[in-house]
């Protein structure tokens, strides 16, 4: 009589959700633009694909009359939707032995690799030239930035028209690549008491934004998603616009969501395609610039 022998399965949800916070914890430490994630409660979800922002639109103040009273008004508010439209994925495999032989290292690595070095600057760069292209024709400037006190003055202008356009002061954040960051460690004076040894040039606040530095390579006006259908195409972004100087973003102008990012992870065990580790990785995301709010960003580019 033949006896079957069933091999233990590893537990490949348990393996996801292994991974899940580690990948969490290295998108917000790596991403430049997780701090502009949309609040949960801000957004209603309508089946796989659409998300809703709430808008309300009052009228103005009238005169008020001891005899009538108030003057009723009209409040415009609706759901307004916006599509998701982009859907990443890749999929790897790690052969057993390679997996065995490094102790666990190949796959391990892997995982973490992938989203620090793939799905976190192909993100930063998609939301960073859709931000760009929804700007206000008037907040988006073209410059070249040479010198310390041209930058602050720069700078110092976008603040003003920001100002002028009633976006909220509080919340803003300015994003600069790093040789603006440089510019405007030269051009700001600092004072070093009397006794205190330790220089420090980092600028983390400028006017109340939060200073964040991009790397060059995320930070363009446009970009290109790369398509390819071979295992071995690269896969990834190309920039194709020009290089931004730097970007002041109020949180409020914008919709930015992740509806899906779940890891798959299958063992040797269960993969029918090979003797190895299966990694499978899918990211359902987009971002918008809501219509109403363009003036919310302001943008300098080479």
């Amino acid at each position: 009589m033949a006896t079957t022998v069933t091999a233990p399965v590893t537990n490949n949800i348990a393996l996801a959700s292994k991974y899940l916070p580690i990948l969490d914890e290295i998108y917000k430490a790596g991403s430049k633009t997780a701090i502009l994630d949309t609040a949960n409660e801000r957004v209603r979800w309508e089946g796989a694909k659409t998300a809703y922002l709430f808008h309300t639109a009052p009228v103005g103040l009238a005169n008020y009359s001891r005899n009538a009273g108030f003057v009723p008004g009209d409040v415009t508010g609706s759901w307004e939707p916006y599509a998701i439209e982009q859907d990443r994925g890749r999929s790897f495999m790690v052969d057993t032995m390679d997996n065995d032989e490094t102790l666990g290292m190949a796959f391990g690595t892997l995982v973490g690799e992938f989203e620090r070095t793939q799905v976190i600057p192909e993100l930063d760069a998609y939301r960073f030239a859709k931000y760009a292209a929804g700007a206000a024709v008037a907040q988006v400037i073209t410059e070249t930035l040479s010198a310390g006190a041209a930058t602050i003055a720069s700078i110092d202008g976008a603040i003003e028209a920001l100002d002028n356009a009633e976006v909220p002061y509080e919340g803003r954040i300015l994003f600069v690549n790093p040789t603006t960051y440089k510019l405007i460690k030269s051009g700001v004076t600092r004072m070093v008491m009397n006794g205190d040894n330790d220089v420090n040039y980092n600028v983390e606040m400028y006017n109340d934004m939060r200073l964040i530095t991009v790397p060059t390579g995320r930070f363009n006006t446009a970009v290109t998603l790369n398509a390819p259908t071979a295992s071995n195409g690269a896969g990834g972004y190309t920039a194709t616009g020009d290089a931004i100087n730097y970007m002041i973003v109020h949180p409020t102008a914008i919709l930015q969501v992740v509806k899906h990012a779940v890891p798959r992870i299958f063992s040797p065990e269960v993969n029918q395609e090979a003797d190895a580790w299966k990694f499978d990785y899918r990211v359902y995301h987009d971002c918008f610039v809501e219509a109403q709010k363009t003036n919310g960003i302001y943008v300098s580019h080479a």
